[in-house]
């Protein structure tokens, strides 16, 4: 589990510990982190390395004995599939939590190579691709169209956090996002089309839109689609609307990225943790025509 320290990694190595009886390997650069997490894996099961997933050969991965391997490291955006070409080389299994939209768009590259050596490759287990698409594909059973798609994740203030998705946020936040509206492809700032949304159970929530691998993939799916957003939304408006005045140097190309002030963002958060609630959601809206060619909508939350 490379980056099993991390906010969802630390989570997944939870839930392998308690349904499971494999032994985990909780690797990361930060070996003093990684060997916490370890320690709480019962009966010995789990140890901790070292690794660097940006740097990692096929020749490391064997050489710890895994027979797959999870990358829950992050931030994916901007990255290579280093670690996903290494353990394909040494013939392991490998999945990751990528929500990145280039590296996700990227991934099919990797293909031939694993197929070659026999392997499964999969990317984009996370709410987006892989939830949001399962929820869509259950709710638009026997339809005639696709017409218009809408998903929001609104996690709660107090949701664990960690660096690097603070890092994926302000990747794209006051950055140009292309995105599909009213049937044309459109550029639009990252963190901006801000809406207040409705989930069932949680109220009114501000959310803005989001880079994410479901712009591409939805479109390339449905050909009938003429819209397709992708929002999310801090449940504090002073965090969600501090990041969207924040962003507003981005836009403007007077500072080319928010990346360098991640760590300064997330001290703010923490400060801030005490507000709110750990309650969060999300939800998946769509819009088409069902087999008998009549108007439909439904909507998973």
């Amino acid at each position: 589990m490379v980056g099993g320290a991390g906010a969802f990694g630390s989570r997944l190595v939870a839930g392998l510990a308690a349904t499971t009886d494999l032994r985990v390997i909780v690797a990361g650069r930060d070996v003093a982190k990684a060997e916490a997490v370890a320690r709480t894996v019962p009966d010995g099961r789990g140890r901790a390395v070292r690794l660097d997933a940006t740097e990692v050969s096929a020749g490391e991965l064997l050489a710890l004995g895994a027979t797959i391997v999870v990358d829950a490291a992050g931030p994916f955006q901007g990255g290579a599939p280093v670690l996903a070409r290494a353990a394909i080389e040494a013939g392991l299994p490998y999945l990751d939590l990528a929500d990145g939209r280039d590296f996700v768009a990227a991934f099919p590259a990797l293909d031939a190579a694993a197929r070659a050596n026999g392997v499964v490759a999969l990317t984009g287990a996370s709410s987006t691709p892989a939830l949001s698409n399962a929820a869509l594909d259950a709710l638009t059973a026997g339809w005639r169209t696709i017409e218009t798609v809408r998903v929001a994740i609104v996690p709660g203030n107090r949701a664990p956090r960690g660096l690097s998705v603070m890092q994926a946020i302000l990747s794209y936040a006051g950055q140009p996002v292309r995105v599909l509206r009213a049937g044309t492809w459109q550029n639009r700032p990252g963190w901006g089309l801000l809406s207040r949304i409705a989930v069932p159970g949680l109220g009114r929530r501000f959310a803005s839109l989001c880079e994410t691998p479901d712009l591409d993939i939805l479109p390339a799916r449905f050909p009938t689609l003429r819209t397709a957003l992708f929002r999310a939304g801090l449940e504090l408006p002073l965090l969600h609307l501090g990041l969207s005045l924040a962003s507003l140097p981005v836009r403007w190309r007077l500072l080319p990225s928010l990346v360098p002030l991640a760590r300064p963002f997330l001290a703010i958060a923490g400060w801030l943790d005490r507000f709110g609630s750990d309650r969060g959601g999300m939800s998946v809206e769509v819009l088409g025509t069902d087999a008998t060619g009549r108007p439909v909508r439904a909507v998973w939350s």
